[in-house]
């Protein structure tokens, strides 16, 4: 199912498994995972869908902003471990398929110049933890429960691991993975893992409002910031000065 009230075409959704609704309001494009009855688990038809529609969304000059939501009680619980019976050593190039495809997804926000906020209530555990805080902002609802208990499956969380390291201090970090603890959404706060706290009606309307913001700026200037913000943040000092500078000559033409 697509859904635009544009008068500009959505971007199409996996047209068998009806897994993703898109949604444009004005500038902003809202992308539903749309998987309730599954707590939207990540299968691989809802994962291609969700990349495809965001690097649609990346090249749509119509897009300004997106907003990532998940259909019902839960934003995403991570991935569908009833597919786990097809990814066996004796399939590799579907397991070396299926980790691609993860593995894009989990940094695909990003690396987009469009920035993306989160609209997260309930469940977001495993890869929909990721999601969560793969996104450049998050709004979380006051049932949010986060975190990774892939090891309880015996799972390890691999492609998941990078996106927590850079987000929390290595013992907390190490604690979520190795024990499965879920955060509520006061602690997720505290530790910077969300920028907002409403209650759980109000996460879908408070993203937007974010968007919304981002979708009233000059486009080429929120690329380049959100670019900028990203590359400094693995540079050295002086390195991040200097690209800093030229971001600084170069936004000279944004002015309207």
């Amino acid at each position: 199912m697509t859904v635009t009230t544009s008068g500009r075409p959505a971007a199409p959704s996996d047209p068998a498994a009806d897994v993703l609704l898109v949604e444009d309001r004005g500038a902003v494009r809202v992308l539903t995972l749309h998987r309730p009855d599954k707590l939207n688990a990540l299968n691989t038809a809802l994962t291609r869908a969700l990349s495809d529609a965001l690097t649609a969304a990346e090249r749509d000059a119509g897009v300004r902003a997106v907003v990532l939501a998940g259909a019902g009680r839960a934003f995403c619980a991570g991935a569908d471990l009833s597919e786990f019976s097809g990814l066996t050593p004796d399939q590799p190039d579907a397991v070396l398929e299926r980790a691609a495809l993860t593995a894009r997804l989990q940094t695909q926000m990003q690396d987009m110049g469009t920035p993306v906020v989160s609209a997260v209530r309930g469940a977001a555990v495993g890869g929909g933890a990721g999601l969560a805080i793969g996104a450049d902002m998050a709004v979380a609802g006051t049932d949010l429960k986060f975190g990774y208990p892939e090891l309880r499956h015996s799972i390890v969380p691999a492609l998941v691991m990078t996106g927590l390291q850079r987000h929390l201090g290595r013992k907390l970090a190490f604690e979520l993975v190795s024990t499965g603890r879920l955060l509520c959404a006061a602690e997720a706060a505290e530790h910077g893992l969300v920028n907002r706290v409403v209650e759980p009606d109000e996460v879908e309307g408070a993203a937007l409002e974010i968007a919304e913001r981002w979708a009233a700026v000059e486009p080429r200037a929120i690329r380049a910031a959100k670019d900028l913000f990203y590359r400094v943040a693995d540079l050295p000092t002086e390195a991040a000065m200097r690209a800093g500078q030229d971001v600084n000559a170069l936004m000279r033409a944004f002015r309207r």
